[in-house]
Order: structure tokens, then sequence, then C-alpha cells
């Protein structure tokens, strides 16, 4: 049951995320006004707009994803013992939404939202992605760790490996979520007219900053790729994840020049965020399998 309800938290989460990508791409993040947590001052407001609708949407499934994990957190200690894997990763995952509320409402305090075109922003948007990500992760160890006889770990050097691929995923990601801020607000009219502007001297700095996405995707996709291969080869158990995580991360580098030559639709973004977030979620469970004890060694 509580393997269940773990891993539907996550796809809930992915909903939630996904949501949130819609809102930052249609502008909508200023619907509900500078008030937090109410929404243009009440607590149900009226539908003026329709971004009123899509930010005080994405409000109320975050507010259930909230309740989700601290039914989680309450779960994993009640079902599970003392030292199961499960409880500590539900409280990092408690943590982190407690931390992905309040930088939520800080963007929203601070008004940088809609067309706000700060450097402060930016700032703002690279924490709320990587506090995101973090989020994801401990949802993902807590569902792969509910089961009553999960393992704890054994450390491999080969973790050494998983934590570089990690840390250049979320630098990668950091850097998609400054493109895709950069593409709401200057949007290009042309693939050439986009480019020109990438490499233009006077261009604001979001627009500069763009350049920087597809160069990191390129070479996170040798690492990727030498992390999977390492790593199927010395865990055995990990092959058919190490497999999966390079075919996907080669779908998101596709995925990516089809934004660009399409000129980044709404709806594309999203599937790019979707395969983003695969590659993470894969990622993760990858380096849980790596560091888990292999069944005959539990035993001795």
């Amino acid at each position: 049951m509580l393997q269940r309800y773990a891993w539907g938290v996550l796809a809930f989460n992915m909903l939630v995320i996904l949501w949130g990508a819609f809102v930052r791409a249609t502008g909508s993040g200023a619907g509900c006004g500078s008030h937090w947590p109410t929404c243009n001052g009440d607590v149900v407001p009226r539908a003026e707009s329709i971004e009123t609708v899509i930010e005080f949407t994405h409000r109320l499934t975050s507010g259930v994803a909230f309740l989700l994990v601290v039914a989680l957190l309450v779960a994993a200690y009640r079902s599970r013992p003392k030292g199961h894997p499960v409880r500590s990763a539900a409280v990092g995952s408690m943590i982190l939404m407690v931390s992905e509320a309040a930088v939520g409402a800080g963007i929203v305090l601070l008004q940088y939202v809609a067309d706000d075109r700060s450097e402060a922003r930016a700032w703002w948007v690279t924490v709320h992605l990587v506090n995101t990500f973090l989020l994801v992760a401990f949802l993902t160890v807590a569902a792969r760790k509910s089961p009553i006889d999960a393992p704890g770990y054994r450390w491999r050097p080969v973790a050494w490996l998983l934590v570089g691929a990690a840390l250049a995923v979320l630098a990668v990601a950091t850097t998609g979520a400054i493109t895709a801020l950069g593409d709401t607000l200057f949007p290009a009219s042309s693939l050439a007219e986009g480019v020109a502007e990438d490499f233009s001297a006077s261009a604001h700095f979001l627009v500069r900053l763009r350049i920087y996405h597809p160069l990191a995707a390129i070479g996170l996709s040798a690492l990727i790729t030498l992390s999977g291969v390492v790593v199927g080869r010395r865990v055995p158990s990990a092959r058919k994840l190490a497999m999966v995580l390079i075919g996907l991360f080669l779908l998101q580098i596709g995925c990516g020049l089809l934004n660009l030559l399409l000129l980044v639709p709404t709806w594309l973004q999203m599937v790019h965020l979707l395969l983003a977030d695969g590659v993470w979620i894969t990622l993760v469970l990858l380096g849980v399998e790596a560091l888990t004890p292999e069944p005959a060694s539990i035993h001795r």
C-alpha cells in the first residue's frame, strides 16, 4: 500500500511541476497578483481572466501535493520500523516541500513573475529549479525504498561517477530554466533571428545566456553515456536502468533540437521538461540501485 501511494505522490508532483511550467510559459504567474497564499486577496477568487484560472489551479494542486507529502511522512513512520530507508527519504521530501512552498511564495510576493526581466528573477528561478529537482529525487527514493523489506545502502566507488552526473544534470537543468525564461520573455520570430540575438552584445542577458544550454547539454551527453556504461557493467542489476537513462537523454537532446526548430512552442516546452524529469528520476533510480547491496551480501 505504501509503495503504491509513494509512486502516486511522485506522479502527482510531476503533474504539478508541468503545470508550473505552463504557468511560466503562458505568462500567468501574476494571475493572482502579488498576493499569497490568497489569490488577488481572496481565498477563492473570481475568474476574471484565464491567467487567474491558470495560476489559481497551480496553487490548488500545489496545496494538494503538500498534503500528500505530509501523509507520506506520517505513513512512513507509522508503517515502517526505525532505521528504514523510506523514513529518511520521506523526511527529506517534507523539508523540500516546505522550502518549495517558501520559494514559490517569495517569487509571487516579490513579483518576479509575468514580464519581470530582472537578474534577481533569474536567481530565484535557479533556486526554484534546484529545489524542485531535489524534491523529485527524495520522492523517487521514498517510492523505491518503500517496500517493508527494502535494504539500506552500501557505498560503491562507482557512486562518485553518479554524483558527478547528478550535479551536471542539475547544472544543465538550471541553464534550461534560464533559457525557458528567456524564450518566454523574448520570443524570436525565426531561428535565424534567435541565433543572431544570442550572440548580440546589446541583447538582454537572458537572451545571451540561451546559447549555454544546448552547449551544456551536448557536454552532458558524454557524461551520461559514460555513467550508464560504467554502472551497467559494474552493477549487473542496474543495466536496464542504465540503458533507459541513455535512451531518455538522447530523446531529450532530440526534443531540444526540435524546440529550436519550432521556436519553443508551449506544448513542446512541457514535453522537454517531462523528459528532463524522466532523465533525472532514472538517474536517481540508477543511483539507488548502484548503492543497494545485492541479496547475497545482505545476509552475510
